[in-house]
Order: C-alpha cells, then sequence, then structure tokens
C-alpha cells in the first residue's frame, strides 16, 4: 500500500484514483493529519507500507526523518517547479526521489521499485532456492514466471504473491494481507476474501511446481517459504 500525503485534498485524490487504476492500494492522507497517523500507526501498519508519496506539506522534512526512523519504504516528493535549490533539499532531508508534476502513476511506482533494488531491500525477483529458481516473482506488474513461462493470475492474487513474497519467512496476518492489497479501495468488501485469493492461488502454484510455496498456519496467516 501507498501512502500519499498533500496539504490539497484534490492532488491526494488525483493519485489515490491513480494508483486504484493501476490496482494498487493506496490512502490519501491530509498534510496536517499526517503526524498523527504516523504516531498511531508507529507500531503496526507503518512498516507494511511499500512507499510513501509526499507532495505539499509544510513539514516534509520532519515527516521525512519520522518515516525513516519507521521503516525503509520508499519516499518520494512530488516537485510542482523546476528548483535546483529544493530538490537538494528534498535530498538532503532523507527523500529518496523527486518527480515533477504531472507525473504518471507509473512512473512512481518504477521508481519507488529502482529504490528499493538500490537499498537492496527488494531485489525485481524472489526466487525459491530448493526449486532451482523455477518460480520468480516480479515486482513491476509482471505475472510471475515458473520454470521460465508466464503465469498469468488475476490481479488480486499476484498483489497478494507479491506481498508474500516481499515479506519471505515473515508470517502475515490476514489483516495485514488484507490492507496491503485493497487498503481503501473496498471499504464494503470483508477481509475474508482474503482467504478465498490464497487459497486460489496456492492450488494454482502446486499445480505448476508440484509443491506449495506458501505456508499457512490456523489463527496465525500465511508465510512465503519458497
Amino acid at each position: 500500500m501507498y501512502i500519499v500525503v498533500d496539504e490539497r485534498q484534490g492532488v491526494a485524490a488525483e493519485y489515490v484514483a491513480g494508483f486504484s487504476e493501476q490496482g494498487v492500494a493506496s490512502r490519501g492522507v491530509g498534510a496536517g493529519e499526517f503526524g498523527a497517523w504516523l504516531g498511531a500507526h508507529a507500531e503496526g501498519d507503518v512498516r507494511d507500507v511499500d512507499g510513501f508519496l509526499l507532495g505539499e506539506c509544510g513539514e516534509r522534512a520532519a515527516h521525512t526523518a519520522t518515516i525513516r526512523r519507521l521503516t525503509q519504504a520508499p519516499i518520494i516528493a512530488l516537485s510542482e517547479t523546476r528548483s535546483l535549490a529544493q530538490t537538494l533539499d528534498l535530498f538532503t532531508a532523507g527523500i529518496d526521489d523527486v518527480v515533477r508534476r504531472p507525473v504518471h502513476v507509473r512512473e512512481i511506482l518504477a521508481r519507488a521499485e529502482a529504490i528499493r533494488r538500490r537499498m537492496n531491500r527488494a531485489e525485481t525477483r524472489v526466487a525459491a532456492p530448493q526449486q532451482a529458481e523455477r518460480l520468480v516473482v516480479h515486482f513491476d506488474g509482471r505475472d510471475p514466471e515458473v520454470d521460465g513461462d508466464s503465469m498469468m493470475l488475476p490481479r488480486r492474487e499476484r498483489h497478494i504473491l507479491e506481498y508474500l513474497a516481499r515479506n519471505r519467512g515473515r508470517w502475515l496476518t490476514k489483516s495485514q494481507i488484507f490492507a496491503a492489497v485493497y487498503g481503501d479501495l473496498a471499504s464494503d468488501v470483508e477481509e475474508s476474501v482474503v482467504e478465498g485469493h490464497v487459497s486460489k492461488l496456492r492450488k494454482k502454484l502446486r499445480m505448476r511446481l508440484g509443491r506449495d510455496p506458501i505456508d499457512a498456519k490456523r489463527m496465525v496467516g500465511y508465510s512465503f517459504v519458497g
């Protein structure tokens, strides 16, 4: 899930809608509310955020420092003007990248993935070592591959696989997966849909791999074991 922060509600809504069009969960948070949001979610949701998009915000430098203490998720700033001084100030504050509006959400996603690669936090693919890289999970919108062949998945199942693979070895609850994949996109959808998506995903992976790379424990959650 991506967090969009801007003091202009229209701009925040524009990018939340853009993420939605790409099937990516996001949440708009007002600039004046963001500090409180960080404090309220410091022990939970922040570590599950895939990236932050910071637009016009008076405390952008201070918020960047707070974010970095909590997570290594990419932080991208939106700039309204071409200003070298402002860009340098943002980088000095700890922003990972600066883009000038208008910018398409697909470019933001690509830049965020490039930042993750540079930070060695997540590779563009995760392979199951015991399967000699039979299963390859991409994080740039492409379907996963099995034995070099693309494995077409519905958008939600692909996002769940990506989220599990990015957090390999870590147990993730149904609530965490739901928040990461749906965010604010479907307030009328119940968390129970995650169980159905994961069940279908595991069945497809077993059919292609001959084994299940996703472990599940009742009352605990799911874990990508490779």
